[in-house]
């Protein structure tokens, strides 16, 4: 295995400073890093005994790399040093995958990296069907990765290849697993279509689409609508039963992947729970084999099933931002409906974007931004405790488990964080730090939104819209009230909203 390591750091930093941040590692073929280190990584290079490659900042910015800087970019002109010369010079002629991200201290960076083979990704039946692609990829084929039930389903006579199966929990594993075959014809056995929910996306992503060829057959999904006489693009589908209620409006048609004989009860008791318990629920077994079987019997489900809801019940959560007030579990730190939708329309949510939520409360803004597009993330930053795990219910009550919760107070919680596409600061505005660390992170182009109710943030955000630019908004709402048996308007806090770009 060719391993590369990757070094960044401070003008003062020495070799020490390196090696102390690093794993015990397999020989080390190079240590790389940006024109400007290079002095750096000869020191660590003769410590470690291997050569050293050096690249311009310019070649660095052109590798994506999962720990992008904007502290580094302003002072570099790249986001990355350390991982993206690791896999630079891993990787000059073949694929490369991170064995160890960025590893930090105040001083300096590393990284690990390794080239790894390109990959052939064979889709197969759930009864070992093979296409004659697929067929011809296993026969040119030195070793072959997949589940133990895959590798079972080849024929008993392979022509010599090595079969391994996936170690558990297999994405963390990956990178490690592939560097270990480079230098030889690798094959992967996925389930159907390998690009639908599947491992091809995965490795597409590790090793980048060149590197990765696929065999597909048909998906479950496509069995699963040609049974049922559902369209494929009016039907959605989802891999974690936990996401279902996100999508429960009636007459939605969706298509859950399951993750075992448990995955239908679960679906009874979200669909009970949500008031949609009415809902058509079919079971797909074995599809595609010739013991496949559909019923409806959510305690009779096969490990091997496919689950359809047919959505009858209540109108849903509205998908537009702005949910009512009373759904959220709320101990008053809560951005109001109508201030939450202008903010939500400013924020701009768009796809695979990443949004932090500084000073999240009860993650109301976080959870919304998330909802507006199932590729959508978002980090919720909280310093209590207590409200860190609201969040964390209110997120999966609204269909979107995969929120990220950080518990602490900002700037230090926001420390080594991706940089995210826009900034909402709901709370903590006023505390030193926070917004400086907001602005150094937020990518270029990207969108900063605070709002202000007290008279001293008012004065910050004032203060910051004479030195950013932006928009100063001032939004008052006022609901009609009861008053004896009459009503009367009753005013909310008035709140000042600081929109800018970077």
């Amino acid at each position: 295995m060719r391993v590369v390591v990757g070094v960044g750091g401070r003008s003062t930093a020495v070799a020490a400073d390196v090696l102390e941040l690093l794993p015990t590692l397999d020989p080390v073929a190079c240590v790389s890093t940006v024109d400007g280190r290079r002095g750096l990584a000869e020191a660590v290079a003769a410590e470690l005994g291997c050569g050293v490659v050096s690249f311009a900042a310019e070649a660095l910015n052109e590798v994506v790399v999962p720990s992008p800087s904007a502290r580094v970019t302003s002072a570099l002109g790249t986001p990355s040093v350390a991982e993206a010369a690791a896999l630079l010079a891993a990787g000059s002629s073949s694929a490369a995958v991170l064995l160890v991200g960025k590893r930090s201290s105040a001083v300096a960076t590393v990284a690990v990296a390794a080239a790894a083979p390109d990959v052939v990704v064979v889709g197969i039946g759930a009864d070992g069907e093979l296409s004659a692609a697929g067929r011809a990829a296993l026969r040119e084929a030195e070793v072959v990765f997949g589940g133990p039930r895959q590798l079972d389903l080849l024929p008993s006579d392979p022509n010599g290849f090595e079969r391994i199966a996936w170690p558990s929990p297999l994405v963390p594993a990956l990178p490690r697993v592939l560097a270990e075959q480079y230098g030889r014809r690798v094959c992967v056995l996925a389930s159907g279509d390998p690009m639908q929910h599947g491992i091809g996306t995965t490795l597409v992503r590790l090793l980048g689409a060149g590197h990765v060829r696929v065999v597909p057959q048909p998906s479950s999904v496509s069995l699963a609508c040609a049974r049922l006489g559902w369209a494929v693009e009016d039907t959605e589908v989802i891999r974690d039963a936990g996401l279902l209620r996100r999508y429960l409006h009636n007459g939605r048609r969706v298509l859950v992947l399951s993750a075992g004989r448990q995955t239908p009860l679960e679906i009874r008791d979200i669909l009970a729970e949500t008031g949609f318990a009415g809902s058509a629920v079919t079971i797909l077994e074995d599809l595609g084999t010739a013991g496949e079987r559909i019923h409806h019997d959510p305690a009779d489900a096969r490990p091997l099933n496919v689950v359809a809801v047919e959505c009858r019940g209540g109108d849903g959560i509205a998908v537009a931002g702005g949910i009512e007030d009373a759904r959220y579990d709320s101990d008053g730190q809560l951005t109001k409906r109508e201030i939450r939708a202008v903010t939500l329309a400013v924020l701009a949510p768009r796809p695979g974007e990443l949004l932090w939520d500084v000073g999240a409360g009860s993650g109301s803004i976080g959870i919304e931004w998330m909802r507006a597009h199932r590729a959508c993330r978002a980090v919720a930053f909280e310093r209590d405790a207590e409200r860190a795990e609201r969040i964390g219910r209110n997120a999966r009550t609204f269909g979107v488990p995969g929120l990220e919760i950080v518990v602490g107070a900002a700037p230090e919680a926001l420390a080594d964080r991706p940089a995210p596409d826009a900034v909402f600061i709901g709370g903590g505005l006023t505390a030193p730090g926070v917004f400086d660390a907001c602005w150094a992170a937020l990518r270029p182009g990207g969108r900063l939104v605070a709002n202000a109710v007290t008279i001293e943030s008012e004065r910050l955000v004032a203060e910051l819209q004479s030195r950013h630019g932006g928009e100063l908004t001032r939004i008052a709402v006022n609901r009609a009230a009861p008053v004896g048996g009459f009503l009367a308007w009753r005013p909310m806090l008035p709140v000042t909203q600081w929109t800018v770009y970077r």
